[in-house]
């Protein structure tokens, strides 16, 4: 079954590249502040940036769908074996958040079709083989060529500059894209992951529960937590939210461990009737003797009832799980106004 919701996002850079200053300050302006926009009137050294950016990327020890993961499953290797892989690579990608490059390569690059050194078409065939997805700006006179290059794989959406709609269904096609970035670089991931630990994240009721959760409380980024199974969210600030997520046999197994090291009654009850979901996080899952104050480590249970039946509940994450303090994306926003262009390129590997 096709993966709706991406086991990681975070917020990406959008690469503009056009030569017109008015249209790119227009952009700017209307566009949400919240979107971390780049613009380059030079269309070669846009390229130069991008495949920089990329090379940093692929250098950085979280790329999913390496050659290693991806000849260990080619290779068929044991079952057990993928999945402790699996849930390795996903805690690798929660405990990134302490990482600011994280943010940097662009998941969507807009690029306008006519411009003097490459025109956009050239510009989107010289990106062929990066992850990006491309939106061609064009005019009214170059609709069949945007046609055209659509539909040889060029690009992922044109639209017309002329359209007084245009930045905002630009801003539409973006978060879309976006989202479609994701959902390809899960791809290994899923394969790994879902159909064994993970099948919620196939169930539409529960996708609409999370994107409904992500437009409440304003999270920009989540993850895939693997232990106990959920989704860890993040705002704009860094402030993270574990939503663990259980089903009736998931309930069942803590049920069978609290009973066998003698749990309260009033624990095993709420257990039974599905009223709490635990999170026993100092004992490694489960309850044990040693857990003294069961309350503090349960919530009440909410039901999302999709093709089964999910209880869920937040709660606050405890430092320990993180590989250090979050780098939030308000924060990269924040510091990115600060770094001149031509610094932030000095940076870039040559």
């Amino acid at each position: 079954m096709k993966l709706s919701l991406p086991l990681y996002k975070h917020p990406k850079q959008v690469i503009l590249v056009d030569d017109s200053a008015s249209f790119v300050a227009s952009l700017e302006f209307r566009m949400s502040p919240q979107l971390a926009i780049k613009s380059f009137a030079n269309s070669v050294e846009a390229l130069r940036w991008l495949f920089a950016c990329y090379r940093a990327e692929q250098a950085h020890p979280l790329l999913l769908g390496s050659e290693e993961t991806g000849a260990r499953s080619v290779n068929h290797v044991a079952e057990a074996d993928c999945l402790r892989d699996g849930l390795a690579a996903a805690r690798d990608l929660y405990r990134s958040v302490s990482d600011p490059n994280r943010f940097d390569s662009p998941a969507v690059v807009v690029v306008d079709y006519a411009m003097p050194q490459i025109d956009g078409i050239e510009f989107c065939r010289a990106l062929e083989g990066l992850p990006c997805k491309k939106i061609l700006l064009t005019g009214e006179a170059d609709e069949m060529i945007a046609v055209d290059a659509f539909n040889h794989g060029l690009i992922d959406r044109y639209l017309k500059k002329g359209d007084p709609a245009a930045l905002e269904r630009l801003a539409s096609e973006v978060s879309a894209l976006e989202r479609q970035y994701f959902i390809e670089k899960s791809a290994m991931l899923h394969d790994l992951l879902v159909p064994r630990n993970f099948s919620y994240l196939l169930d539409d009721a529960f996708v609409r529960l999370v994107h409904a959760l992500t437009a409440r409380f304003h999270f920009v980024e989540h993850f895939l937590f693997p232990d106990p199974s959920g989704i860890l969210f993040f705002d704009a600030e860094g402030k993270a939210s574990l939503m663990v997520v259980e089903s009736r046999i998931g309930l069942a197994s803590h049920l069978e461990a609290a009973e066998e090291y003698g749990a309260p009654e009033a624990l095993c009850s709420a257990l039974r009737e599905h009223r709490v979901v635990p999170f026993f996080w100092p004992s490694g899952g489960m309850y044990t003797e040693k857990i003294v104050n069961w309350e503090q480590h349960c919530r009440p249970a909410r039901l999302c009832e999709g093709r089964d039946d999910y209880y869920w509940a937040f709660f606050d994450l405890p430092a320990e799980l993180l590989a250090g303090p979050v780098y939030g994306y308000q924060q990269f926003l924040t510091d990115r106004e600060h770094v001149p262009l031509e610094d932030a390129q000095a940076a870039l590997p040559a």
